[in-house]
């Protein structure tokens, strides 16, 4: 059944008429993987036919207390949702079964127990301090330093630095760079390749030269003809998100710091801290950064809003 919900999810499209994201098809497969992994650990031989609201509430309650409830005592919280974002995941799989094989849905039984999402640790916003000796470790945009993964991984961190979240940073193709308008588009979704579906993000000027720089390194990879912009080193395959997460990591410890501190998703909110700090309004964050909605704002800055607060009210000095 694991096969036949891919091949489903693979050739249908979301609410918006659009097809689903390759992240977004593997958050809801891994939902259903863990739920058939449970049920061989619970000793249910049948497949997922045989869950009915009982086995479900079982299930959630089992990952609720070996997942959810260690994070929340330690005080950080389950930043990634937890059990219900599981639930979340999972009612794809019952909705598929109900449509093809006429199985009664757990999520439209009263009974069926919902888990709310965990408490959220606040993002934690890099220091300039941190993000400038990543930059030094990979070069500082030296033009004497020009092997490919040097090269490669300081443009990135350039990249990180404009707010592009991982996939949308590795989703990009040369044709997204307009590096004479300082400028890249991204495409969010699979299949929309065009300006009118995607954003504009406006580079830094550091970030073109890093990415010229890239571009020229690129050339002598085995694959340069090839349409993705990040390549992996020894002339592999594209960059996947397991290879930008341990760069990340990899650069953060190089440069002094415990890489328990920093992910790929760190970047965004330095990013957004960096451009309210500098006076760029929040309309226009969010217009760069494809928000629709006020609280994604609020969420991504919320981390160092006292201090900006403060900054803007010194800045007037005296008043009287």
């Amino acid at each position: 059944m694991l096969d036949e919900l891919e091949l489903h999810l693979s050739t249908t499209t979301n609410r918006l008429g659009r097809p689903y994201q390759q992240g977004t098809i593997r958050a809801y497969m891994t939902g259903a993987r863990t739920l058939h992994r449970w049920m061989i650990q619970a000793g249910v031989e049948e497949d997922f036919t045989a869950c009915d609201t009982s086995l479900l509430n079982r299930f959630f309650r089992h990952h609720y207390d070996t997942h959810d409830v260690p994070k929340s005592q330690d005080g950080k919280g389950g930043y990634t949702g937890g059990t219900s974002t599981l639930q979340r995941n999972v009612r794809v799989l019952f909705a598929w079964l109900e449509e093809e094989y006429e199985h009664p849905n757990p999520w439209r039984d009263k009974k069926l127990h919902r888990y709310s999402a965990p408490p959220q640790g606040k993002p934690k916003t890099l220091s300039s301090e941190f993000v400038t000796d990543c930059l030094k470790v990979t070069g500082n945009g030296n033009p004497r330093v020009r092997d490919f993964e040097t090269t490669r991984d300081h443009a990135i961190i350039r990249v990180l630095t404009e707010g592009l979240r991982a996939e949308e940073l590795l989703n990009l193709r040369v044709q997204d760079l307009d590096l004479h308008g300082h400028t890249l588009v991204v495409v969010p979704l699979k299949g929309d390749r065009n300006s009118q579906d995607g954003r504009t993000i406006p580079l830094q000027p550091k970030t073109v030269r890093a990415l010229q720089r890239y571009l020229r390194a690129r050339e002598e990879h085995s694959l340069s003809q090839g349409p993705w912009l990040w390549l992996g080193t020894r002339n592999r395959n594209r960059l996947r998100y397991s290879g930008l997460y341990r760069m990340v990591k990899r650069r953060a410890e190089e440069a002094g710091y415990d890489s328990a501190e920093v992910s790929p998703h760190s970047y965004c909110h330095t990013w957004t801290d960096d451009l309210l700090s500098s006076g760029v309004s929040g309309e226009n964050v969010m217009a760069v950064r494809g928000w629709k909605s006020p609280a994604m704002l609020r969420r991504y800055a919320h981390d160092q809003a006292s201090q900006r607060a403060v900054t803007a009210v010194h800045q007037l000095g005296d008043r009287y």
